[in-house]
């Protein structure tokens, strides 16, 4: 009698192998339904940020975002395509059901006339296309794209600009710097939907600041899209109502009023912020008129005690840049460019959310800041000038000769200077032990105002000395320009972003704006390398997979025939 030992190791083995076949059929399911993964990339790009998992969680309405990067283009783009896609998963493995994405052509079955007033009516909603160079077997065809996104959320709407065309950077630059903001920008979106009303911002008036039309329009329609913008003549009002998230005070050119001053004072010790944008020299291109040189003086505007006892003062100086943005005139001969050392070209290197990731911003006319000792006051510098620059005290000569002869690099000698600085902890008021006891009792009884001569909590600033970071570019021809554009060699700045980024860590405490620091890193091939070892990669490629499988297939056959081969007897009395 021959004992059943070999026929139930036989089932036993296939019980298991069908076991094992089930599990992996299960995991597929499972894995299908809840998003699990390892990020092991140094830059942690596959990781949402804290404050973007929170905002996801919180979410009580379902976001529909309509993605319109789908059909077949270049590889770059394709690259940015499935970046959208794997950030879209990403969001969603938090968001779940709150989340609905979808990849949509609108040109797809649509004839030129419809895809024209498709293109009109995305147009209207912020959607604009652009063209990519496609290779095709005919030759290359220019192929219509809409690196957009369009997100629908809390009953509006708002278009998502997946790919800035930055200056200065090549295509596979502008894709992983459109990568590295993907997480901050849908994020962004869904939380300022997501609030009830926009934040309340109010743009002060009543000492010259720049409020005509052809210089600040861009800025006021910018702010007023984002914002409930509000212009406030400080001599009419008796105190700034804290209701406003924010206040700008944007390069005013005449003295503030002590009694302005102890306005602004005050809405800063009940919490309130400020954007600072500040000039201490009187310099502007008009001031040249017909002559080649000028002298930059004193620009007067009683902030500099306030300032300073918060923590900064703009310095009576210009600021020299070898690192600039150029100047144009116009000659007989055509229009020509000079370097222009009054014009910095601010390159932000600081690795604070607000300015990481971004562009130059132009300026002219700047000044330095130096930060001063303030109990209780954190300083953060934001922006400076480049290592190739160099500071004129005032009375400063302002010459055009300097296009031409700016001078030896070794004489640049004060690198870096702090051009923008964040100041945040809990301000002392400038005007403490400094008031008379009869107003203290007008701003108590009649005023119903009582002087705060400390911050009860922490809260911010951001002060700059940034000549007209804020004014867009004027044109007899083309009127008023985008802000951040250059109409002299057609390049977009980043002054528009700076603005808004400062207003957003200002007015939002989500920490959103967190996810701009993310950067993902280029690791491109080394083209000679692949060149030269392209065949001995092809074959390896080809021949270590296959050679792997026969390896572990032989292992299993031979250790399971040794383990079936063997039938073992027992004794016929057992």
């Amino acid at each position: 009698m021959k004992p059943k030992s070999g026929l139930s190791n036989i089932k036993q083995s296939n019980f298991q192998i069908y076991t094992l076949i089930l599990i992996v059929i299960a995991i597929n399911v499972l894995a299908s339904y809840f998003h699990v993964g390892i990020d092991l990339t140094f830059e942690r790009r596959f990781t949402l940020t804290t404050p973007t998992k929170k905002l996801l969680k919180s979410m009580k309405e379902t976001a529909v975002i309509d993605v319109y990067l789908k059909g077949k283009f270049p590889a770059d783009m394709q690259r940015m395509q499935e970046a959208v896609r794997e950030r879209l998963a990403l969001l969603k493995s938090v968001a779940g059901n709150k989340l609905i994405y979808r990849f949509t052509d609108p040109f797809e079955g649509k004839n030129e006339k419809e895809q024209k007033e498709i293109a009109r009516e995305l147009s209207m909603r912020g959607i604009n296309y652009m063209q990519l160079p496609t290779q095709e077997d005919e030759g290359y065809s220019m192929k219509i794209c809409f690196p957009y996104a369009l997100l629908q959320y809390n009953g509006r709407e708002m278009p998502i600009n997946l790919l800035e065309n930055p200056p200065g950077k090549d295509r596979d630059e502008q894709i992983a710097y459109a990568e590295a903001l993907l997480e901050y920008k849908f994020a962004s979106a869904i939380n300022r939907l997501q609030k009830p009303s926009k934040p309340r911002i109010a743009y002060l008036l009543d000492n010259n600041e720049p409020i005509a039309a052809e210089h600040t329009v861009d800025m006021l329609s910018t702010l007023d899209y984002y914002y409930k913008l509000d212009s406030l003549r400080l001599r009419s009002t008796l105190h700034i109502s804290n209701a406003y998230d924010a206040i700008i005070i944007n390069q005013p050119t005449t003295p503030i009023d002590d009694r302005d001053i102890l306005k602004i004072d005050q809405y800063v010790m009940r919490g309130g912020h400020i954007l600072w944008a500040v000039k201490s020299m009187n310099a502007s291109m008009d001031s040249f008129g017909n002559a080649q040189a000028f002298i930059a003086s004193e620009l007067n505007t009683n902030t500099d005690n306030i300032l300073f006892k918060y923590g900064v003062r703009v310095n009576k100086d210009l600021v020299e840049d070898l690192e600039n943005v150029p100047l144009g005139q116009v000659t007989m001969n055509g229009r020509r460019l000079y370097d222009w050392v009054y014009f910095p070209r601010v390159n932000p290197t600081q690795q604070h959310p607000i300015v990481r990731n971004m562009d130059f911003i132009k300026s002219n006319f700047t000044s330095s800041i130096d930060t001063i000792k303030a109990d209780g006051i954190q300083k953060t510098i934001l922006l400076t000038s480049s290592p190739y620059s160099r500071t004129a005290g005032m009375p400063v000569r302002v010459s055009l000769t300097k296009m031409a002869y700016p001078g030896p690099p070794a004489l640049y000698n004060k690198p870096n200077r702090p051009l923008a600085v964040l100041l945040e902890g809990q301000f002392h008021s400038v005007f403490q032990n400094r008031l008379a006891p009869s107003f203290l009792k007008i701003l108590a009884d009649s005023l119903h105002d009582p002087f705060k001569p400390q911050c009860d909590s922490n809260t911010s600033m951001i002060v700059t000395s940034i000549g007209d970071i804020f004014e867009n570019d004027f044109s007899q021809k083309d009127g008023p320009m985008p802000l951040g554009y250059h109409k002299w060699n057609s390049v977009f700045y980043a002054n528009k972003n700076f603005l808004l980024n400062c207003l957003e860590y200002l007015t939002d405490k989500s920490g959103i704006l967190e996810a701009r620091s993310k950067d993902v890193k280029l690791r491109l091939l080394d083209k000679a390398r692949a060149k030269e070892e392209r065949t001995t990669w092809q074959w390896l490629n080809i021949l270590l997979p296959v050679g792997l499988v026969l390896i572990f297939g032989s292992a299993y056959m031979f250790f399971r025939k040794r383990k079936y081969e063997t039938v073992v007897l027992k004794p016929a009395n057992a």
